[in-house]
């Protein structure tokens, strides 16, 4: 590592330095980057196009007084590592070690806690009334992506802010378009001159003379608007209430110092227009920036360089049978919200690009939009993670439940995610979703169960929902014919003694291995809602033990779906219900995470044990 780099314990130190000396700084932050995420795997390309900015940040501002709200937060390792957690950058991401995203408990420079999108704004608001309500100046900088902006909660709090007048700073990061002519020395000079004290106190004099005949005042809005529109793209903003400044160059470090400051001396809400580029800095990540989004361990020399086929995700079933599926029914469409790549759609937004539907990070909309389309005689396909899919509730109740319209849920990411910790774990959809009347709600145990419960939802004239976990299944074939699933009907995949255990999804596996080693009776119920209550009541009538193992919040999850039913029937039998803890569960290797709440094979013959010496 260079001297430079080592000697930033804070973002004091970094103050502390010559100006002259933050672009070589800047220079060994993007290197150690690189070296660190190649060495443990993490988000790359958004890292790398945000080093000048984060430098420029903590430089001008006085950090953790003044607060920096970072959006989504796949963009704070250069910050993370300029406010004392250099040495920490080789246990990202994993078990014990720091997260990927901020977090408010792992340091007092991360002023909120952002995995989700669109949320910095409304919380740097917050914020910049409280300051205002104590007669403090502290600022509040909310640091939001362009892919970030087009969520709806982002201008929810953009139309607060502009009629709140508090000290709040938006940085725009907008990284989607180049660095071109228009963005050169021109237009940092304008965006300087606009951001200064003496344009400032210009305008506001020119506005106290001009009070005096309004027409005269309205004019001169009009004009300077006029001449503002034509040279920088605000006029959305301004109409928000806020000062727009900018775009400049996001990777010019005395632009963005200057700049800056002059915003810090400002009061009111600010807007302010940075042009970075994803992957900067490493020709590998600019050239191919999805790619370099969020990578596993490689060579940071030689790139990822791409391995043996291994068998398919469950994902890549998806992708799949969606396209499958598209070839046989004409009136299906399929939505994301931003999640092309994840979700699978890749392949099927080439071949149907008039039937594929990005909504971007707008999951309210997406939903909505769906049940709108299934409304006209369409059948929508919404491929949504489990922990988006939170952030549009009402609307999965309000406009396609209640109206029990034909959309289809494709749930990934359901259960544990490893690396990316509570955030995206995927840990409440079966409790969420079993109480809403109408939904349909199957959980896949393997690849070919997951694209014959895909086809069975499809199959259906209500919404169904499918969820399936992140990465590969057990390997099991995927058969090219669909075949339609008994709805409601589970099956018994091993037979044994005085132990049943009710499996559902991804706990199939390490139940079946639990069973050979126990001798226990072992069901992949396949749905959780609605349940199989005859097989419930069969295995209960047949066994000492009952025992539900998911990949879901035990509370409100399927085993309570068990015990409902066995409640409704007056049926008393000991029922062990196995699942997360009612706690959030860290970042880590998955197979480790599982094996601590006893999801195991091993876990789940422990605690069966357990409870057996318990009833007798």
């Amino acid at each position: 590592m260079d001297a430079l780099l080592n000697q930033i314990g804070s973002p004091e130190d970094l103050r502390g330095l010559d100006r002259k000396s933050l672009g070589k700084l800047a220079e060994e932050l993007r290197q150690y980057v690189i070296e660190s995420v190649s060495a443990t795997g993490g988000h790359l390309s958004s890292n790398l196009g945000t080093v000048e900015l984060t430098v420029a940040l903590h430089y001008v501002f006085n950090t953790p007084y003044d607060r920096i709200i970072w959006d989504v937060g796949h963009q704070t390792y250069a910050h993370k590592i300029l406010t004392g957690r250099r040495d920490s950058m080789g246990k990202l991401r994993m078990k014990g070690g720091i997260s990927g995203f901020p977090k408010r408990s792992e340091s007092e420079y991360d002023a909120f806690g952002t995995a989700h999108s669109s949320t910095s704004i409304s919380a740097a608001l917050g914020m910049a009334v409280a300051a205002r309500l104590e007669g403090i100046q502290r600022r509040a900088i909310a640091v939001i992506g362009d892919g970030a902006m087009t969520g709806g909660m982002a201008f929810e709090a953009l139309n607060n802010a502009g009629a709140m007048d508090a000290n709040l700073l938006v940085i725009l990061n907008d990284n989607e378009m180049s660095i071109s002519r228009n963005v050169g020395a021109l237009d940092n000079y304008l965006a300087r001159l606009l951001s200064g004290s003496f344009y400032s106190a210009a305008r506001r004099a020119g506005e106290k003379v001009l009070k005096v005949v309004p027409p005269v005042l309205e004019l001169a809005k009009r004009a300077e608007e006029h001449v503002k529109g034509m040279v920088i793209p605000g006029t959305l903003f301004e109409e928000f209430g806020f000062n727009y400044i900018g775009p400049i160059d996001g990777h010019d470090l005395d632009v963005l110092i200057s700049t800056l400051s002059n915003v810090k001396k400002l009061e009111g809400p600010q807007f302010l227009h940075v042009v970075t580029k994803k992957g900067k800095g490493y020709d590998r990540a600019e050239q191919d920036p999805i790619l370099y989004h969020g990578v596993g361990k490689f060579d940071s020399k030689e790139g990822i360089v791409g391995g043996a086929r291994k068998k398919p995700t469950y994902t890549e079933v998806f992708g799949k049978w969606l396209c499958d599926m598209a070839e046989q029914e004409e009136k299906m469409v399929a939505i994301t919200p931003a999640m092309r790549e994840g979700s699978g759609m890749v392949e099927f937004s080439e071949r149907f690009p008039a039937r594929y539907f990005d909504v971007g990070i707008a999951e309210q909309h997406a939903l909505t939009f769906a049940a709108g389309l299934a409304c006209e005689g369409f059948k929508p396909v919404v491929a949504i993670y489990s922990t988006f899919l939170q952030r549009a509730y009402d609307q999965l109740i309000h406009d396609i439940a209640i109206q029990n319209l034909p959309v289809v849920f494709a749930i990934d990411r359901a259960g544990l995610v490893g690396a990316d910790g509570p955030t995206h774990a995927g840990s409440f959809d079966l409790s969420f979703m079993r109480c809403i009347p109408n939904m349909t709600v199957m959980a896949a145990s393997s690849e070919n169960e997951l694209r014959q419960m895909l086809y069975t939802a499809f199959s259906m004239n209500s919404p169904v929902a499918v969820r399936y976990p992140r990465g590969h299944g057990p390997g099991v074939e995927v058969e090219s014919e669909m075949k339609a699933l008994e709805v409601g009907r589970g099956q018994i995949v091993r037979s044994g003694k005085k132990v049943a255990l009710l499996a559902f999804g991804s706990m199939v596996g390490p139940s079946l291995s639990a069973g050979e080693e126990l001798d226990a009776t072992v069901a992949n119920m396949r749905f959780i809602k609605p349940i199989d209550e005859q097989l419930i009541l069969e295995l209960a009538a047949s066994h000492e033990l009952l025992v539900t193992v998911e990949e879901n919040a035990v509370m409100g999850g399927a085993g309570s779906a068990v015990a409902e039913c066995l409640a409704r029937h007056a049926i008393s039998i000991p029922l062990q219900n196995l699942g997360l803890p009612d706690e959030y569960i860290e970042q880590g290797d998955s197979s480790v995470l599982l094996s601590e709440c006893l999801l195991d094979a091993a876990g789940i013959a422990y605690a069966v044990r357990e409870r057996l010496a318990i009833i007798r």
